[in-house]
């Protein structure tokens, strides 16, 4: 097989639809739209969700709850994940994102409790929880929050 050779396979490639091009080409006229009405017009149709004047669903559902806007996100890391590092490495939330731990950071890190961790860090995040802190120390490491 050559280069000049290659073609597409039969029926991969559909021709492209001529609307408007005379009663011969089978979509003169009317284009395919059928006789008037509101979706034959030029920018007619209706918007998702118009249910043709009826209350539409998402406004006949009640709404619950609401979001607050001062949430804190936080990015949340077991313990055990920072064994990827070196004994006497200081962790930093942009240490754990150069090195793929967490792709972002938002608007802090917190390190969890869950797993061993057998290095000696020194571990400078937003917040940890008891049992992370007191892996961390156990292993030889110290904690800091920013």
């Amino acid at each position: 097989m050559k280069l000049h050779e290659l073609k597409p396979v039969e029926g991969s490639r559909k021709a492209q639809k001529r609307v408007g091009r005379g009663t011969g080409s089978g979509l003169g006229k009317t284009s395919g739209k059928g006789q008037k009405g509101q979706k034959s017009r030029s920018g007619g149709g209706v918007k998702p969700g118009f249910e043709g004047g009826q209350m539409p669903l998402y406004r006949r559902l009640p709404k619950r709850g609401f979001t607050n806007i001062f949430a804190k996100q936080i990015v949340e890391v077991n313990v055990e994940r920072l064994n990827i590092f070196e004994n006497g490495t200081e962790v930093t939330e942009a240490l754990l994102k150069e090195r793929g731990v967490v792709s972002k950071t938002l608007d802090g890190v917190k390190i969890l409790g869950n797993g061993e961790l057998t290095k000696s860090l020194t571990v400078k995040v937003s917040r940890f929880s008891k049992s992370a802190q007191e892996k961390i120390e156990a292993a030889g490491g110290k904690v800091e929050v920013i």
